[in-house]
């Protein structure tokens, strides 16, 4: 990497960063209620001194805008994260983090939870539970597949990721269609869409973790997954142990998403369009386009969460719903652009 792109990649995540932080200000200060930033800075601050607050402001900032806030944040640096990561895996510019049927697999076990009745017990975490179990259960069988099939390849795992994606997503719709409470069947609906209306500080910890460790992972590897950019022949080439690098880019990947979609539900696109972005930000070079693509990620998840907040207010807007309408457009004009390269090195 030159001294030129080396500079430019620090500087663009320097300002990613310094957008993100008042970005998320604006995350707490905004909602159904817009409450002033002076009162989110003393509700804060009470936590920390003992000053007496308002129990109501103190609920809606501390308990639920805060928690919701960095719950996107997380979930759209770790979509991000994967998503790139994924799109290397196959060498695909269409590929995002569910490929692997994770997010199919994940609303069965979601779906399950609020129309049988399934882990019931769990209270609270039931439904994150349930998605969770599915999800796992998801990418075990699809790695499965495709290692009873002949070993990891691009093709077989987007041909296997999709067709048994297909498979999980009818098993959901079948009990949604069986559910005789039409309130469930809502429910597992709009989860299905994405959403942080659920977030609380319980939720924060699994999901940071997982998509810090990660971040190591991949990072520690930028070096071979630049090489596997340019094809297995020429990675294995360059001393890339190819097949092993694959398999345990999948295992990694598949924990990631498999515990975002747990806390989030389905949520599209962000995975897909934000590594594009990131690319044509600092290049392709995964030392830098990794921490690019989770900082944009985290930035373009608060402003939409934000938005399904407060544009139809009090109702609350899915979050795919939202990033599909914005990541469609935006990813068509950055397919637009003549210097863009999804495996280039300019």
């Amino acid at each position: 990497m030159t001294a030129a792109r080396t500079t430019r990649s620090a500087l663009v995540m320097v300002v990613l960063l310094a957008a993100l932080v008042p970005s998320a200000l604006i995350g707490v200060t905004l909602g159904a209620e817009p409450l002033p930033l002076a009162t989110v800075a003393d509700v804060v601050a009470a936590r920390f001194t003992g000053a007496a607050v308002s129990p109501g402001l103190d609920t809606i900032v501390w308990e639920l805008r805060m928690p919701r806030t960095l719950l996107a944040i997380i979930v759209g640096a770790g979509l991000a994260l994967a998503g790139a990561a994924m799109q290397t895996l196959v060498t695909n510019p269409l590929a995002d983090p569910y490929l692997l049927g994770i997010s199919s697999g994940a609303s069965v076990g979601a779906v399950a939870v609020l129309t049988t009745g399934f882990l019931a017990g769990a209270g609270t975490w039931a439904l994150s539970g349930g998605a969770l179990l599915g999800a796992l259960a998801a990418g075990a069988i699809v790695l499965t597949v495709v290692l009873a099939s002949g070993g990891i390849t691009p093709l077989r795992l987007i041909l296997t990721g999709t067709v048994l994606a297909a498979a999980f997503s009818s098993i959901a719709s079948f009990l949604v269609f069986r559910s005789k409470d039409p309130s469930a069947a809502e429910s597992a609906m709009f989860w299905l869409l994405g959403s942080f209306a659920g977030a609380d500080r319980t939720k924060l910890l699994a999901p940071a973790i997982v998509v810090a460790i990660g971040a190591i992972a991949l990072l520690a590897v930028a070096g071979w997954l630049d090489a596997l950019m340019l094809g297995p022949t020429t990675a294995a080439s360059l001393g890339v142990p190819v097949p092993q690098l694959r398999l345990a880019l999948v295992i990694v990947l598949a924990l990631v998403v498999s515990v975002l979609v747990a806390v989030s539900g389905g949520i599209g696109f962000v995975g897909l369009v934000v590594p594009h972005l990131a690319r044509l930000l600092v290049g392709p070079r995964h030392r830098a386009l990794l921490p690019a693509a989770m900082l944009a990620g985290a930035l373009f998840m608060v402003w939409v969460d934000l938005g399904t907040r407060v544009l139809t207010r009090p109702v609350e807007i899915p979050v795919s719903v939202l990033t599909g309408i914005i990541g469609a457009p935006v990813f068509l004009i950055l397919m637009s652009r003549r210097r863009y390269s999804f495996a280039g090195t300019t």
